[in-house]
């Protein structure tokens, strides 16, 4: 079992890195042919691997190239281009082709070359701040369902957390052990819209996605089920939605085929694919876009597989504590990674 972990994390991490540099090099090479980026131009990222780095007591956008990763915000500065200097204000103002153009100058030019820092020497803050909506799905994974004992949904269960909630990989989660005991983890696929989504059809829906990311949903399932059905006390505590390390843009995921896992103190609890969702992305793209506009920014927690401690009887189940340790890896989009305490 650890021999295939570790060939799927090193499988995992060499698409992600392929997939992070093979299209903004080849765009390099040739970025003396490339149209110029019209004034006020519009659009989503292509070809792109980012991150939110903390540095300077700031949040910066970051994108990861086979130089390192690219601080985004210094290198603007060193060429003279205008690009977003964060990942809000790339999504939110839909700035990808400024942003694609800076990648393409930098990785051509030795004025930027201070902008690429080393991947291990970096801290990440959030990889997103400020989004108007966290929707989430609930028991989107037949076999979830299954485990839980209840039935198959017909339409997408939603509910929402809220910015409080989001963190960050390699971060502290603090558990509110003053109002809860129970705590689960659940590794989800997360979805990032790109454009501002109303009554898409399912056929489109791709076309109004940014990116993809690996998240948790945790959960503390005492106040979730043991308090009147209070799902959003139970979702939504501070640092209850672990989102990261990268955003991989759209144009480079096959999101409904994904391996995906979660550990606990490197022990595997879930494993599974994204091929078990009852609702594919593109269907909860247009079933949410159908209910509420999707804007910029917005992201979307597609459920958990298998594996949650809710899903063992009742004398099986061994709560997360302060001190233990997640990993959740997706499939192409890298390994988020927090410490309970």
């Amino acid at each position: 079992m650890e021999t295939n972990r570790r060939k799927f994390l090193k499988a995992a991490g060499a698409a992600g890195a392929i997939a992070a540099t093979g299209a903004a090099v080849t765009r390099s090479r040739n970025v003396a042919q490339a149209a110029p980026v019209r004034p006020g131009a519009r659009g989503m990222a292509q070809g792109l691997t980012l991150l939110t780095l903390k540095r300077n007591n700031e949040f910066r956008l970051g994108v990861k190239t086979d130089r390192g990763v690219l601080d985004v915000k210094e290198a603007a500065a060193a060429l003279h281009m205008p690009a977003p200097t964060t990942m809000d204000d790339l999504l939110q103002k839909e700035d990808g082709p400024s942003l694609n153009a800076l990648v393409e100058a930098a990785l051509k030019s030795n004025a930027a070359k201070k902008a690429f820092l080393k991947d291990d020497a970096i801290e990440h803050g959030p990889l997103v701040t400020r989004p108007e909506k966290i929707v989430c799905v609930g028991l989107n994974y037949r076999k979830h369902a299954k485990e839980t004992n209840q039935q198959v949904p017909k339409a997408p269960i939603l509910f929402n957390k809220f910015n409080n909630a989001l963190s960050e990989h390699n971060g502290k989660l603090k558990l509110p052990v003053d109002v809860a005991t129970k705590f689960d983890h659940e590794v989800e696929l997360v979805i990032v819209i790109g454009k501002e989504a109303k009554n898409v059809s399912e056929a489109d829906a791709r076309n109004y996605i940014a990116g993809y990311a690996t998240g948790n949903d945790f959960s503390a399932r005492d106040l979730q089920l043991e308090t009147g059905g209070q799902w959003m006390i139970g979702k939504t505590p501070d640092q209850f939605a672990p989102l990261g390390p990268h955003l991989v843009t759209a144009d480079q995921v096959d999101a409904d085929n994904l391996k995906i896992e979660c550990r606990i103190n490197g022990e595997t609890r879930q494993s599974s694919t994204t091929a078990d969702m009852v609702f594919s992305t593109k269907q909860i793209v247009s079933y949410a876009s159908r209910h509420f506009t999707l804007r910029p920014g917005d992201i979307i927690f597609t459920g958990t597989p298998e594996g949650v401690i809710q899903g063992k009887a009742p004398d099986k189940r061994v709560w997360l504590k302060p001190g233990d340790k997640v990993a959740c890896s997706l499939e192409k989009l890298g390994e988020l990674k927090f410490d309970l305490v």
